[in-house]
């Protein structure tokens, strides 16, 4: 198509394809996803069609015969996304199509890189593929009643000589596209994908989602039930609950147990009052020093980092900060 005469060159439109190349991507899922109960927990096949509603939300899941999508096949999901919201946030444009690496999706969400796991790849973009959802839950501010698969299509385009999958092309729904366009997502934790346990990473998805930036979220534990997504009974689901607050293994949130059949779930208080806050002016400038990353949980790390490192008084905070965020990033985004 031509260009109008005078106007700028589109620099930034949308690509063909998106490969994926992007080092050391903060995870983020989309808030959708992250709300409603879409992925199976079960660890076997599991094929029976999900009726969910929740306050004006209705949603129906449909397996194929490989079974539900589950919650560690998402995983896929979340590189695709956290991919797409670097480039976003670099100024890249950015398309459905993704090509990726295996290996590299693999050592990002902390899989073993063995012959199996390519197989248990394979298998993970078969029943994303194959899932159907019927929805009207919005996405970028739109509400529509829709059909979709989680992914629209996918295909190994290259094999090594031991057969195993290099590289393949995903391509993401539009409806799952558009959430990333309008950046309806969160940034998770790193140690997500650590988390071994079907239910506790839902339970952290939905802390994730409904705390935000308050200090706590309390539910009931019907409620909680029912957001999940679990098919145990209740009475299983408090006894699952209840090992989890033992077990503490939520990355950010310490959980516990109120009366009335209430969970709350809240940030570590380990950080006082005392330690520096920053306006958005340095936030803006974190922003820019790291693309992608959650500047409101990096701020949350610094300040932890201040506390342990003995809360060493600081003739400028915020240049402190911001030189913590730098080295950071310089160290691939792993410096605590």
């Amino acid at each position: 198509m031509a260009t109008r005469q005078g106007a700028f060159p589109d620099r930034h439109g949308t690509a063909d394809f998106f490969i994926c190349d992007i080092f050391d991507a903060a995870p983020k899922d989309d808030l959708g996803s992250m709300e409603h109960p879409i992925f199976s927990l079960s660890t076997r096949p599991d094929r029976r069609v999900l009726s969910y509603e929740h306050n004006g939300t209705t949603i129906d899941v449909t397996p194929s015969v490989k079974g539900r999508a589950t919650i560690h096949d998402k995983d896929i999901l979340i590189y695709c996304i956290s991919q797409l919201m670097a480039a976003v946030n670099a100024g890249r444009a950015i398309s459905r199509t993704l090509h990726l690496t295996a290996h590299d999706l693999l050592v990002a969400t902390h899989r073993d890189t063995s012959g199996d796991s390519y197989v248990r790849l394979r298998e993970a973009f078969e029943r994303l593929a194959g899932t159907r959802i019927t929805t009207n839950m919005t996405a970028g501010g739109f509400e529509t009643t829709r059909g979709f698969g989680l992914i629209e299509s996918w295909e190994i385009v290259r094999k090594s000589r031991a057969g195993r999958m290099v590289s393949v092309t995903v391509t993401l729904s539009e409806w799952l596209f558009q959430a990333v366009q309008s950046k309806a997502v969160l940034t998770l934790s790193r140690d997500y994908f650590r988390l071994r346990k079907p239910l506790e990473r839902r339970i952290y998805e939905l802390a994730r989602k409904h705390c935000g930036r308050q200090p706590e979220w309390k539910v009931s534990v019907a409620t909680l039930h029912k957001k999940s997504g679990s098919a145990s009974p209740l009475r299983v689901f408090r006894a699952a609950l209840r090992r989890m607050i033992k077990d503490a293994q939520l990355p950010g949130y310490e959980m516990s147990e109120v009366p009335g059949d209430i969970m709350r779930f809240a940030r570590p208080t380990v950080v006082e009052d005392t330690a520096p806050r920053f306006d958005g002016d340095v936030l803006d400038d974190a922003k820019r020093l790291a693309p992608g990353f959650d500047v409101y949980a990096l701020e949350a790390e610094w300040r932890g980092f201040w506390v342990a490192s003995g809360r060493p008084r600081l003739g400028s905070p915020e240049k402190a900060f911001l030189g913590w965020v730098k080295a950071k990033m310089n160290n691939g985004g792993t410096r605590g």
